[in-house]
């Protein structure tokens, strides 16, 4: 892009693209999906009561996405879990992370510096497992536009997509939880990545892939950053996202056209003049049989045969 030679950032887009993940991004991405495992209710009770079961729940934490894209691609799940330096490394975080005496790893990557620097490392990984996933989809289905983008999005968001399953592996059933009936902020922004990579790939978006890779790190970083130093889970765009959500799907539910019309012709002045003739004549006949009030003699003759 024009842009990118303009202000010098060629050099810095491809550096970028060409960064190798592992070891460090990978045992940051490691270290903050176990620190969120623990993080969750009942967790610590469950690593003290089963170890193998805070295991396995930290394992589908690290390596969910490529065990649910593998799945999609009618590829082996356990394949993943082949790569015996990366098991090796996301088990050793994960007994530091619950296990190390007096709580020193846990205790350390909670203060917020450091958590902002895991953080931001785990992220950037997040880039790499969208791209990955949707580079997969495109060599076996090639211009398969919605295929690269479901792949490419359960790479990237593989664990919270999978939220449910892990859950029943410690024991917890929370159907309300489910990813797809409420995202939450990571599923919602690999989405997006796995959207315009998918664009990108089948060239309908123009522009290189470390320059996409660039701006879309850039985005996620600072906008994950930016939540953690407020404190709060709102993102820039949620306002726009809301509004765009409840103009394009959400509808009364209460409405009905019969329903208004019935009510329209109930409140007209024709309506209520029927209404009053009507019960007009309802009362004639009742009114007949009672004396004339008006007239003092029918009065006391009315008195004396009672």
């Amino acid at each position: 892009m024009d842009v990118f030679g303009f202000l010098n950032l060629n050099e810095l887009a491809l550096g970028l693209s060409n960064l190798s993940m592992f070891p460090y991004f990978d045992m940051a991405h490691y270290i903050v999906s176990v620190m969120s495992l623990r993080e969750q209710p009942g967790a610590l009770e469950v690593s003290q009561r089963s170890p193998f079961a805070c295991w396995f729940s930290s394992m589908l934490y690290c390596f969910g996405g490529a065990v649910l894209s593998a799945l999609m691609m009618a590829d082996a799940p356990v394949a993943p879990l082949s790569n015996t330096t990366n098991l090796l490394l996301a088990s050793l975080m994960w007994y530091l992370v619950f296990y190390c005496p007096l709580d020193a790893v846990y205790s350390a990557a909670s203060v917020l510096p450091v958590r902002l620097v895991l953080t931001a490392m785990k992220e950037l990984t997040r880039t790499w497992k969208v791209l990955g996933g949707v580079t997969q989809a495109g060599k076996k289905y090639k211009d398969g536009l919605f295929v690269m983008i479901a792949v490419g999005w359960a790479k990237g968001a593989g664990g919270g997509l999978m939220s449910n399953f892990e859950q029943l592996v410690r024991g917890v059933w929370k159907p309300e939880t489910n990813e797809l009936l409420k995202m939450s902020y990571p599923t919602k922004v690999t989405l997006l990545g796995a959207v315009v990579f998918s664009l990108q790939q089948c060239r309908f978006l123009p522009i290189q892939t470390h320059h996409l890779i660039f701006i879309y790190s850039l985005f996620i970083v600072t906008n994950k950053t930016r939540m953690m130093l407020l404190g709060s889970s709102s993102y820039p765009f949620s306002s726009v996202e809301t509004l765009v959500y409840k103009t394009l799907f959400v509808r009364p539910l209460n409405f009905s056209p019969l329903t208004e019309s019935t009510q329209s012709c109930c409140s007209s002045p024709n309506h209520n003049k029927r209404n009053g003739s009507a019960s007009a004549q309802e009362k004639k006949p009742s009114d007949a049989n009672k004396p004339d009030q008006s007239n003092p003699k029918d009065a006391e003759n009315s008195k004396k045969t009672d």
